[in-house]
């Protein structure tokens, strides 16, 4: 996607004309959701560019920020010019801090497979190529993991996605980004790469989850 911040506008033009990035499909609402609880939650979701997937759930209702990340590697390593080469463990992952009585983890998850990634692409999102690009859920409970996971094989017995690839890692650290990765959609709204690969989700997100769309976007 980008490997220096100077060859930005270059790179994202020669994404615009790569071939499209995610399909989109409508999940089915999870069979097995969260039990009730009081108090703000946290869910860590990694698929690919982390632009876009910050994007679609800072406009959930019930989310009450999201930040842009790292997860998988070690604290020493979460640093964008260290991640870019594939090796050090990291994917790029989104923080989201959710309030459970207005939207469920379970919902998280059908967004998440829904709109913001294609969860048979191993590996890589659309343009994006590296494991630093991988689906991966990072639950912060065994509950949380215990749904994902149960979540994943109802959309393959489903048939609503086939050979899904997406790694189940565990509570693994989140580090946040660089303060430039922080509401870079929102801040970059018609810079190529974004119009081409990441409004679409977000345009999906409001047309899929009409209930859920906010107007306004999660600090």
């Amino acid at each position: 996607m980008r490997a220096l911040l100077s060859a930005l506008l270059i790179s994202a033009a020669a994404c615009a004309s790569a071939p499209a990035a995610e399909r989109m499909v409508l999940a089915p609402a999870p069979t097995l959701d969260e039990a009730p609880k009081k108090g703000l939650q946290k869910a860590v979701f990694a698929g690919g560019c982390f632009w876009g997937v910050e994007g679609v759930f800072e406009r959930v209702k019930g989310v009450q920020s999201v930040r842009s990340g790292y997860a998988g590697g070690k604290s020493s390593t979460a640093r964008y010019s260290l991640i870019g080469t594939g090796l050090t463990g990291h994917a790029e992952a989104v923080e989201i801090t959710y309030d459970p009585a207005r939207v469920s983890y379970g919902t998280l998850l059908r967004i998440f497979f829904s709109v913001a990634h294609d969860p048979t692409q191993l590996n890589r999102q659309g343009p994006d190529v590296g494991s630093q690009y991988r689906s991966a859920v990072f639950a912060q409970t065994p509950e949380q993991d215990k749904l994902a996971k149960a979540y994943a094989a109802q959309l393959e017995k489903a048939g609503t996605w086939k050979g899904i690839v997406t790694a189940h890692e565990g509570n693994k650290p989140f580090y946040p980004a660089e303060d430039y990765h922080q509401d870079y959609l929102r801040a970059h709204p018609t810079q190529p790469y974004i119009v081409y690969n990441d409004i679409p989700k977000v345009e999906a997100l409001k047309a899929m989850f009409p209930a859920l769309w906010s107007e306004k976007p999660a600090a």
